[in-house]
């Protein structure tokens, strides 16, 4: 996406620096330049379809131009049979040239959301959740230490805050579980504001080819028993929104099926959470009783 400055640059170097290069097709006018237009290949057939391309809406307002294509380093234009392009292609290199120089887009500016964090205290006294007004990660990922963080870059870059114990990380947000050394009162805004600005700068979170834990491809070949398929679905549809509003996840293990046990994993704030035992007997456990009569007696729990 091209900001105004590296618009600005665009325009200086594409200046003067359009030529006419020759075709085959004498329906075809081609424009070539030195400087990339766009990253991607553009074809339009009409005004409206260009509605992103300001450049191409451009050449749309001359009566004779059927249609628009924009590659890297080529301008095409296809005309309608009402006239030669010898006896226009001047004009049209004029008017091209003109329009670059006064300051005209090759594509639409968008606007870039201001990174916005704020701080949301959780049931876990030792984990704060900061929420992000942009997606983060794809899915929910959770690391333990910095050994972990190897394709995490801002997951990494937290646990260089010495209070930083656990990163845990769902669709919008981050969950930070500190030690003791300090109170939340005392770090809360540097975290708050480290992380907005890293949001901000438009770093990588997580590497290009990172791939959570739990969607290695040995879990993905995993075949679950009917039983286990509704114990897994009853945890992401009714247990896991619930859990994400107070920063954490649970992720189902196992399934015992002689002692009617489930096995689960408590990651970000549910992890060692004071009020967690709790809320697995008398939340969890009992809805699983519930909605799986006979088939589910008791609900384990580990820390992530």
């Amino acid at each position: 996406m091209l900001q105004c400055y590296e618009c600005l640059l665009l325009h200086q170097k594409l200046m003067n620096h359009f030529r006419i290069i020759p075709s085959d097709n004498p329906d075809v006018l081609v424009f070539a330049t030195n400087t990339p237009l766009v990253e991607r290949a553009y074809a339009f057939n009409n005004v409206a379809e260009a509605a992103e391309v300001p450049l191409a809406q451009q050449l749309f307002y001359l009566p004779f131009v059927k249609a628009v294509t924009l590659s890297s380093t080529q301008l095409t234009l296809e005309r309608f049979p009402i006239l030669e392009w010898k006896d226009v292609q001047e004009e049209v290199h004029e008017q091209l040239e003109k329009y670059i120089a006064d300051g005209g887009d090759v594509l639409k500016s968008k606007k870039a959301t201001p990174a916005n964090v704020y701080a949301e205290s959780t049931p876990n006294p030792a984990v704060m959740k900061f929420v992000a007004n942009k997606k983060l990660v794809p899915s929910s990922v959770e690391f333990t230490s910095i050994d972990t963080t190897k394709d995490a870059p801002l997951a990494q870059a937290l646990f260089h805050f010495p209070f930083v114990k656990e990163v845990y990380m769902d669709e919008n947000f981050v969950s930070i579980t500190k030690y003791e050394i300090r109170s939340w009162e005392e770090i809360v805004q540097e975290v708050r504001t480290f992380i907005r600005e890293y949001l901000a700068a438009d770093k990588p979170i997580l590497a290009a080819g990172f791939i959570p834990a739990h969607e290695s491809p040995e879990q993905s070949q995993v075949d679950y028993s009917h039983t286990e398929q509704e114990i897994i679905r009853i945890l992401d549809e009714y247990i896991k929104p619930a859990v994400a509003s107070d920063g954490g996840n649970i992720v189902f293990q196992s399934f015992n099926e002689e002692q009617k046990a489930v096995h689960v994993v408590l990651q970000g704030a549910c992890s060692g959470c004071p009020s967690s035992t709790f809320t697995l007997k008398n939340g969890i456990e009992t809805m699983m009783r519930e909605m799986l009569p006979g088939k589910v007696e008791q609900v384990v729990a580990t820390n992530g």
